[in-house]
């Protein structure tokens, strides 16, 4: 059954102040904050890696709980990898890079080719007609209906939380991350294969230590603890109630950015694991704000008080987020949808 076009009434651009001096206030990365937070982040990362292949002579139940806690640490260590990315953690390009080379092996990602992938997904987020990369995949109520029966099930089956979750951020850090795009530049794709090269030698020495069964089962836990909170704390940052999504012709930056990117409030102790993620609304307006600056930006400025909050509790309700509905300018689940369809059932049998 072909469904009409949606047409839906242009949105105005977001009526904000003049927002750049603002941020451009927090934007200068600050040496000491950089060193302190990648000494309270690597060290005890490496420490727990210690403490594990003391534990192994105990119990795997010591074990598995400190693999948890470094899966934890390892989301920390992303986010520095990630201001390394975008410039912000440190004042110098080559101090940027190295960490984030180094970083980058540590979260199994390479550096240049995650940067410029990420670039796109922030001068993209929140526009319907540029989808695709660096995003969750979501199609719109009207996209859903056009497509096919397997598309359809593909798609039911990458928004499935199991798949979401569990196995997708498995496949993104151990796979998908070891093959460069077609689409990359020269030095992007490299990067690729100089990391794959990195990991490759650093799994050779992990396993070395603590044999391949014990390296695998501890390895494994902290990927899957560390993927699976960054691919959550990702989707609830573009996927939460109120969400802002826009076509190209009515899409706005700064509104992409406040309305189109969440403000997780964490409680503290999670805020402190997430580096300050969860200001992601402030991240997505000033990609050069470092995240040690986050938090501080947000309190000190009235434009950003007035960004609603998705709570810890609240952010559950986005696991029933399925489409976005271009007519009614939120996201639906499939009940939506069917609901929908009996409803063009009834009216093509009257």
């Amino acid at each position: 059954m072909k469904h009409e076009t949606i047409s839906s009434p242009p949105r105005a651009a977001l009526d904000v102040p003049n927002w750049k001096p603002i941020v451009a206030r927090y934007q200068q990365p600050s040496p000491g904050r950089a060193l302190w937070q990648v000494a309270n982040t690597l060290v005890p990362y490496a420490a727990l890696w210690y403490l594990m292949h003391l534990s192994l002579a105990i119990s795997w139940w010591l074990t598995v709980p400190l693999a948890i806690l470094a899966g934890a640490f390892l989301v920390r260590v992303f986010i520095i990898f990630h201001d390394c990315g975008h410039g912000s953690f440190f004042k110098t390009t080559a101090a940027n890079h190295t960490l984030g080379a180094i970083t980058g092996a540590l979260t199994f990602t390479p550096f240049y080719h995650w940067r410029w992938e990420h670039a796109i997904h922030h001068a993209s987020a929140g526009d319907l007609d540029r989808r695709g990369t660096g995003d969750v995949w979501t199609l719109t109520v009207q996209e859903y209906l056009e497509a096919s029966r397997w598309k359809r099930f593909a798609y039911r089956l990458a928004r499935n939380p199991v798949v979401l979750f569990v196995l997708a951020p498995l496949f993104l850090f151990l796979v998908k991350q070891r093959v460069p795009s077609l689409k990359a530049p020269l030095r992007e794709r490299y990067s690729v294969y100089w990391t794959n090269l990195a990991v490759g030698a650093m799994i050779a020495g992990l396993i070395w230590i603590f044999g391949l069964k014990a390296f695998l089962i501890i390895q494994l836990t902290v990927v899957m603890t560390a993927g699976s909170t960054g691919v959550w704390l990702f989707y609830v940052q573009h996927q939460f109630e109120g969400v802002y999504w826009e076509r190209q012709d009515e899409w706005d930056y700064a509104a992409a950015a406040l309305k189109g990117s969440s403000f997780y409030k964490l409680p503290k102790v999670l805020q402190w694991f997430s580096g300050n993620i969860g200001f992601h609304h402030i991240h997505h307006l000033s990609p050069r704000i470092p995240n040690y600056h986050l938090e501080k930006c947000h309190q000190a400025e009235p434009l950003f008080q007035t960004v609603k909050p998705v709570t810890l509790f609240s952010s559950f309700k986005s696991f029933t987020f399925r489409l976005w509905d271009e007519q009614r300018r939120k996201l639906v689940g499939y009940r939506h949808v069917r609901t929908m369809l009996r409803q063009q059932q009834r009216t093509d049998r009257c």
